[in-house]
C-alpha cells in the first residue's frame, strides 16, 4: 500500500487569479533588460550595413546545400554576403560545419549561424509522437526524452529546435493533434516545463543543449472544422483559462524562442498581431528571447487579406516577429530579406524595429556561445558516438512501452504467453519506415523495427510466429498514397483483396491467438492531414471484422497520432492496445508490453468520441442550463444530449488499463476551509490489489461549483505516476508460458 499526498493551492485562489486573466487584465510583468551580451551585442549592431542587419533576420531552408558544395549552393552564397541568420533542416555536422565556415571566414563581419530542426520526439533515436508520449504521464521520463534529443541533435551540429509544440486540442479530427499533449491546459503546461527545460537544462552555454522554440504561439489547435492553417476565433475567457497556459509555462521556463502561428487571433494573424507578439509575450509574460515566424508565414498574410507584401511585411515587424523562416523563398514575395529595406525608405518601419529584432538574434547567438566557438557543435568525434547508441534505443524501447494504453483486455487475454502459434496480420505489421511516426525528420526510418521483427526477437524459439499482410491501407489507392508520403511508403499489394485476404484468413487458422496491426499511417496524421472520419480505413475495418468472424482470440494492436471513434471494435475484438506510433524501438516495445515485460500503465491524453459528430468532445467542458445529468446513456427531452447517441464518450480522458488492478480509499482533506493563498493537503490510499507489479497514474482533479464566471465540470490539479509492487511474491507477466 502506498500513501499519496498532493498539495493543491487555494482553489478559490486558483479561479480568481484565473477569472482576472480572462479577463484581460495582464499582470504587469515587464521583459527582463539584464541582457549580459548587451554591450558586445551594440558594438556589433554598430559595425552592420542595413542589409547585414535585415539578413540576421533571413532563415532560409538549407537548399542544394551538400557535403563538399557548400562553397558553390547558392544559399552559401547569400551566407557569404551576411544575408542569412540562420539555416533549418541542414543535417549532419560536416555539411553544418562547413556552412558554418562561410560564415565565420568568408562573411565581413564573421557572424555565426544558428541551425534549427524539427527535433520533435528524438533525433536519430525516435520516441512515441508527442500526444502517445503525452500517455505516459511521467514528467522526468519526458524530460530526459529531450535531454537525449538535444544530446543526438548537438552531436550533429544543430543547436536550435522547432519544439515542444504545445498546442491544446479537442479536435481529433486536426491531424496536428498527434503533435501535441492532448486536451488538458494542466497537464500541457507540466510537458511544456519539462521539454524546455529538457532541451536547455538551464544553460545554453554546454554543448550538449540547445535552444528550444515553443509552437505555435497561440491557438493553433482550435481550427475551425478541424481543418489544418483554418481560422481559429474564441473569446478571451476561453484563451486565458483553457488554451494560453501551457505557452505561458515554456516561456516561464526560459524558453529561448517562440514561433508564430498560422491562424488568425482577433481577426490578425498572429504572425502580425502585436497584441499577441509584443503586448501579451513581452510586455505581460516578460519573454526576452527572439519569435521566429512559421514557413512562409510573412507571405501568408496576403492570402489573409493583410495587404501586399509591403504591407505585411512591416506588419510583422512592429508586432514582433524577428526572424523570417522560408521568407526567401523563390515563390515567395513578401519577406524581411526582400522588402524591409523598402519599407524602410517608404517609412512603414523604422531602424530602431530593425535593431531591437536584429539584436534578439544576436543575443541568442551568444546564449549558445557561438560567438566564442563558432564550431562548438560541430565535434566529428560526437556525431560518431552519441548519435543513435545501444543506450539510446534502450531508453526509447521503455519509453514507447510506458506510453502505450490498454484500451480494453476482456477475460484477460493479454498479456500473451511465449508459447504455441501467435498469427500477425494487417498492413502495418512489417512496416520499419512508419513506426515512427509523423514529424521524424532526422530519424532513419529503415532502422526502426517494426512489429514482426519484434515479435519474433522477443519469443525466441519459444513461440511460432506467422505473418499475413492482410489487405493494403485503404480500398483507396490515391488515398493510400496522400498517406504514405515523405518515404513511408508501404507497397501496395498487386493481389487482389480476396487473395490478401485469403492468406490471412490461412494462418489465423493454424494460430492460437491473432495479433491484428492495424489503424492510420505516420502520414495520416500530422500537419495538413485533417480528416473528415475518425475511422479506421475501411479495407482494415474488413479485416479484422473477418479476423473476428473466426473464433480466434484477437488482439488489436491499434496504431494512431489521434483519438479514433472505434465503437465497433471495442465491441468485437476482446483486446485492444493503443500504442500510437512508438518510434524506432516500435517493434520491441509493443512486443514487452503484448507479452507482459512491461505492464501496461499509460493513459489517454485525448478523449475518444463514440462517433465524429461528438467533436469537439473533451473532459473538461462546461455545465448547461439543462444537463442531462446522472441520466447519462438515456436519452432525455429537452436536456443537453443527442437524439442519435450519448453524451459520454468511449474512451475518456485520463483512462488507461493495466495487467493488474488498484484500489482507492480513505480519501481525506486536512482542512474544511483555506484563505485565498492558503493549502490544502489532500491524501488517499492506492493499493495494487492484483497479480502484477504495476504503475499506475494517480489524478487529482477539482470543481469550483460556485463563481463569477462558470467552471468546468471537473478540472485536473494534480497527478502523479507510481511504482506499486505487490506485497507477495506471485508470477510476473513475464513469467507466463
Amino acid at each position: 500500500m502506498l500513501k499519496l499526498s498532493t498539495k493543491i493551492k487555494s482553489i478559490l485562489a486558483v479561479v480568481v487569479l484565473m477569472s482576472i486573466l480572462s479577463c484581460g487584465i495582464n499582470n504587469n510583468k515587464k521583459p527582463s533588460n539584464d541582457n549580459p551580451f548587451e554591450s558586445q551585442v551594440d558594438s556589433i549592431l554598430g559595425l552592420m550595413t542595413l542589409e547585414e542587419k535585415i539578413g540576421q533576420l533571413n532563415l532560409p531552408v538549407s537548399g542544394d546545400i551538400t557535403t563538399g558544395q557548400a562553397q558553390s549552393s547558392d544559399v552559401a552564397k547569400k551566407i557569404e554576403e551576411g544575408k542569412v541568420g540562420g539555416l533549418f533542416n541542414i543535417k549532419s555536422v560536416v555539411k553544418i560545419k562547413e556552412v558554418q565556415k562561410i560564415a565565420v571566414e568568408k562573411s565581413r563581419l564573421g557572424i555565426p549561424l544558428i541551425f534549427g530542426m524539427d527535433v520533435i520526439h528524438g533525433y536519430e533515436t525516435t520516441f512515441p509522437i508527442p500526444l502517445g508520449l503525452s500517455a505516459s504521464w511521467d514528467m522526468d521520463m519526458i524530460k530526459k526524452t529531450a535531454q537525449m534529443a538535444a544530446q543526438e541533435a548537438t552531436a550533429d551540429g544543430i543547436n536550435w529546435t522547432f519544439s515542444p509544440m504545445v498546442d491544446i486540442s479537442r479536435d481529433p479530427r486536426w491531424g496536428r493533434v498527434s503533435e501535441g499533449s492532448g486536451e488538458d491546459s494542466y497537464l500541457g503546461a507540466r510537458i511544456a516545463e519539462a521539454m524546455v527545460n529538457g532541451y536547455q537544462q538551464g544553460d545554453l552555454t554546454k554543448t550538449h543543449t540547445m535552444m528550444s522554440c515553443v509552437k505555435h504561439f497561440a491557438l493553433y489547435g482550435a481550427p475551425e472544422a478541424g481543418r489544418d492553417y483554418n481560422t481559429v476565433d474564441m473569446s478571451r475567457i476561453r484563451m486565458y483559462n483553457e488554451y494560453l497556459y501551457p505557452y505561458k509555462a515554456a516561456v516561464d521556463a526560459g524558453v529561448g524562442s517562440v514561433m508564430a502561428s498560422f491562424n488568425e487571433i482577433d481577426g490578425v494573424p498572429a504572425t502580425g498581431n502585436k497584441w499577441l507578439l509584443t503586448d501579451l509575450l513581452r510586455d505581460d509574460w516578460g519573454f526576452n528571447g527572439f519569435v521566429v515566424t512559421d514557413y512562409t508565414g510573412i507571405h501568408e498574410m496576403i492570402a489573409h487579406g493583410m495587404g501586399d507584401k509591403y504591407d505585411v511585411a512591416s506588419l510583422a515587424l512592429k508586432a514582433g516577429v524577428d526572424m523570417d523562416m522560408a521568407g526567401d523563398s523563390p515563390d515567395v514575395n513578401a519577406a524581411f530579406v526582400k522588402v524591409l529595406k523598402e519599407d524602410l525608405d517608404k517609412g512603414k518601419v523604422g531602424i530602431n524595429e530593425i535593431d531591437t529584432a536584429v539584436k534578439r538574434i544576436l543575443t541568442a547567438k551568444y546564449q549558445l556561445g557561438l560567438f566564442e566557438d563558432p564550431y562548438k557543435y560541430c565535434d566529428e568525434n560526437r556525431s560518431k558516438t552519441e548519435i543513435f547508441t545501444t543506450e539510446n534505443k534502450g531508453f526509447a524501447r521503455k519509453v514507447a512501452s510506458e506510453s502505450m494504453v490498454l484500451l480494453k483486455n476482456e477475460d484477460n487475454i493479454l498479456p500473451l504467453k511465449k508459447s504455441g502459434t501467435i498469427a500477425l496480420v494487417g498492413p502495418l505489421a512489417n512496416s520499419a519506415v512508419n513506426m515512427a511516426g509523423t514529424w521524424s525528420v532526422a530519424t532513419k526510418q529503415e532502422k526502426s523495427n517494426p512489429l514482426l521483427e519484434g515479435l519474433k526477437t522477443v519469443v525466441g524459439d519459444k513461440a511460432n510466429i506467422l505473418y499475413a499482410k492482410g489487405s493494403n491501407v485503404d480500398y483507396d489507392e490515391e488515398f493510400e498514397k496522400r498517406v504514405t508520403m515523405f518515404g513511408k511508403d508501404i507497397p501496395r499489394d498487386d493481389r487482389t483483396d480476396k487473395q490478401l485476404l485469403g492468406e490471412a484468413l490461412a494462418i489465423a487458422k493454424k494460430s492460437d491467438v491473432i495479433v491484428a496491426a492495424i489503424g492510420e499511417t505516420a502520414e495520416l496524421s500530422g500537419e495538413s492531414s485533417s480528416v473528415t472520419s475518425l475511422q479506421i480505413p475501411q479495407a482494415q475495418k474488413d479485416l479484422l471484422n473477418a479476423l473476428f468472424a473466426t473464433g480466434k482470440p484477437v488482439v488489436l494492436v491499434l496504431f494512431t497520432g489521434r483519438p479514433l471513434a472505434i465503437v465497433d471494435e471495442n465491441e468485437n475484438v476482446p483486446a485492444i492496445l493503443n500504442v500510437w506510433f512508438p518510434g524506432s524501438e516500435a517493434g520491441l516495445a509493443i512486443s514487452d508490453v503484448l507479452f507482459g515485460d512491461v505492464n501496461p500503465s499509460g493513459k489517454l491524453t485525448a478523449t475518444f468520441p463514440m462517433n465524429v459528430g461528438q467533436v469537439p468532445i473533451f473532459y473538461n467542458h462546461k455545465n448547461t442550463g439543462r444537463p442531462l445529468g446522472n441520466k447519462e446513456g438515456k436519452f432525455q427531452k429537452f436536456k443537453s444530449n443527442y437524439l442519435d447517441v450519448r453524451n459520454e464518450p468511449l474512451y475518456p480522458f485520463g483512462y488507461g488499463l493495466s495487467y493488474t488492478t488498484f484500489d482507492y480509499s480513505n480519501l481525506t482533506l486536512d482542512k474544511s476551509s483555506i484563505n485565498l493563498d492558503g493549502e490544502i493537503s489532500a491524501s488517499i490510499d492506492v493499493t495494487n490489489s492484483g497479480d502484477y507489479d504495476g504503475k499506475e497514474v494517480v489524478q487529482l482533479y477539482i470543481r469550483d461549483v460556485v463563481g463569477s464566471v462558470t467552471r468546468p465540470v471537473k478540472e485536473l490539479k494534480g497527478f502523479e505516476k507510481i511504482m506499486i509492487c505487490l506485497l507477495y511474491t506471485s508470477p510476473s507477466p513475464r513469467d507466463r508460458g
